[in-house]
């Protein structure tokens, strides 16, 4: 690499420690390069920064140092997720418009969709979008805003106003806390209004969790369960929880 790309590259590094998210535009201004040139930059910076959505941001991994606990949850319970997922890629027939959520969970979904299908993808978070952006039979609609390390997602109006004109056919949400009476939770704010105009628009709602979530309460609560048509989860499920998702209305199936 030449001295003065990693000096751009370290620039670029410096200002997303004060901000955590760059646009595109305003990178190449503070750089005195071309658009094209900042994307170069980053392709050969062995994965120190991502660009998505005409955003710049420290991926996920990277935040680390940051106070972010995103990448140690990612490594939790992994197999239990992969279950979950695995089932909810089941439902997917092509063609589709989907939703897929944010979180540690929802990438093993991305993960699991078959590598011949076509569908139009709906997401909000880098973890998701590195995942589908790289298959060629989907169509991705990124949605833009403010960066969220806490959740490596972004939110903000002109993306809520974009989610709100898309039709979709499943929303498939994740929850950091699924419980009968308090109902369906997640541990950010900024994932509330997200969660709920996607599941508006979605002819079936999917909800995406491993068995941990269930009986646990989060701080940002969002849907009563029975919003849901369908959970998928694994069979890490005890008898009681099932039965308490059944009585809420959702079928359940385990992964």
């Amino acid at each position: 690499m030449s001295a003065k790309r990693q000096q751009r590259i370290d620039r670029l590094r410096d200002a997303l420690e004060a901000r955590d998210v760059l646009r595109l535009k305003d990178a190449a201004e503070m750089l005195g390069v071309s658009e094209m040139t900042v994307r170069r930059d980053i392709a050969a910076c062995d994965g120190c920064l991502t660009y998505l959505g005409g955003y710049i941001v420290t991926p996920p991994a990277a935040s680390a140092a940051k106070g972010y606990v995103f990448d140690q949850e990612q490594s939790s319970h992994t197999e239990a997720k992969r279950a979950a997922s695995q089932a909810a890629a089941a439902l997917i027939q092509p063609h589709e418009t989907i939703f897929l959520d944010c979180g540690t969970t929802i990438p093993h979904l991305a993960a699991a969709l078959p590598d011949d299908i076509r569908l139009t993808v709906i997401c909000y978070a880098i973890n998701v979008a590195e995942i589908v952006c790289r298959r060629p039979g989907l169509q991705v609609i990124l949605l833009g805003g403010v960066y969220h390390p806490s959740s490596a997602s972004f939110s903000g109006a002109a993306g809520l106003t974009q989610l709100e004109g898309l039709r979709i056919d499943k929303a498939f949400i994740s929850a950091g806390g699924v419980h009968g009476t308090r109902g369906v939770s997640c541990s950010n704010s900024h994932e509330v209004a997200i969660k709920q105009t996607a599941m508006a628009n979605a002819l079936t709602k999917v909800l995406v969790v491993d068995a941990t979530k269930i009986d646990a309460v989060k701080p940002f609560y969002f849907t009563p369960l029975d919003q849901f048509d369908i959970v998928t989860a694994d069979t890490g499920v005890s008898p009681d929880a099932a039965e308490m998702i059944r009585q809420c209305g959702p079928r359940l199936i385990l992964g």
